[in-house]
């Protein structure tokens, strides 16, 4: 199978880790919007090609995976390129998941290609086990914590407050809410009853401290309706202890059964992640290999993660599936 990769940021080299763990993977070009001779990607005879090229690749690639970022990438990426290559994305903001589906979709049903939107851990892992637990346990209630970890959004957020160099933060479940999930009793759980906020932030010499803590902990939609810490440390020490993107969660179900409701069950999934990026690129890898096997069945159109059947990821036949992990 030959994969394109679109973007080579983490997530695009991630994908080409990702591509050497899968023997029956090859990477066959990178595209980017940088000048592609400035671009040293560490697979050795694989070509890199300019964007504006893209067209002229349509007979190398069996599935193109498109890494650029949710807020302006995607929306216009995906539906574009599905016009000329199967495609996997990650697109993440979850309000806006019908939006592009239905644009994707669309695009796709014309091309006759087969499109795998918002492909990772969350949206994506997290979606699956969300949908069975719900299915299993239909009187119940859901819950997701993320962390700890560091929100790459909310890093973002901090770093454009005026006199601020550069900030992590880091979103830690409480562990209280975690406990109470647990034990099967279905708490009702406010967002500051669920997860604390900490920042580790730079700022500029002689910037006003007071006032830049007091925008961070006010922000609307980000940290207001958190408890959130913000510590003022140098940049060598960010660099130092910070440097890296580690993430993860857990999804719970907490549900009932029986004729009177009277028996308990909790459904947990769980991930602790080294590389946020990189984990995210090993899903898109393996989603890759269901484009494809779909596509050339003949489907065509946009799927989501909860349309894709668990056999379609694996490189195992059905009868080693059925011998070896059924």
């Amino acid at each position: 199978m030959r994969v394109g990769i679109l973007g080579y940021g983490n997530l695009g080299r991630g994908v080409e880790a990702a591509i050497r763990q899968n023997s029956d993977m090859e990477l066959v070009a990178v595209v980017t919007r940088r000048p592609p001779e400035s671009l040293k990607i560490a697979t050795e005879g694989v070509g890199v090609y300019h964007i504006d090229d893209i067209k002229n690749l349509t007979d190398m690639i069996d599935v193109l995976i498109i890494c650029g970022g949710s807020a302006t990438d995607l929306p216009v990426q995906t539906p574009e390129y599905v016009k000329y290559f199967n495609v996997i994305d990650s697109f993440d903001t979850h309000a806006r998941i019908p939006e592009h589906f239905a644009n994707v979709d669309k695009a796709a049903g014309e091309s006759g290609k087969v499109a795998i939107i918002s492909v990772g851990w969350d949206p994506g892992m997290f979606s699956l086990n969300r949908m069975y637990a719900g299915a299993i346990l239909p009187e119940g209630n859901d819950y997701t914590f993320w962390g700890k970890g560091v929100s790459q959004g909310h890093s973002d957020a901090i770093r454009r407050i005026e006199g601020v160099v550069d900030a992590r933060q880091y979103t830690i479940p409480v562990e209280k809410a975690l406990e109470a999930v647990r034990s099967g009793d279905a708490p009702t759980l406010s967002a500051r009853e669920k997860h604390t906020r900490e920042c580790f932030v730079v700022a500029e010499e002689g910037a006003d401290l007071a006032r830049i803590e007091n925008e961070i902990k006010t922000m609307p939609n980000y940290f207001a309706d958190y408890d959130t810490t913000v510590h003022f440390i140098s940049l060598d020490e960010l660099r130092r202890d910070h440097s890296g993107i580690p993430h993860g969660g857990v999804v719970i179900r907490s549900g009932v059964t029986g004729f009177n409701k009277e028996h308990k069950h909790v459904i947990e999934y769980s991930l602790k992640l080294d590389s946020n990026p990189e984990f995210t690129s090993s899903v898109l890898v393996a989603y890759a290999r269901a484009a494809y096997r779909m596509n050339k069945e003949g489907q065509k159109g946009c799927k989501t993660v909860l349309d894709v059947a668990p056999a379609y990821l694996s490189q195992m036949s059905g009868e080693e599936l059925r011998k070896k992990l059924l």
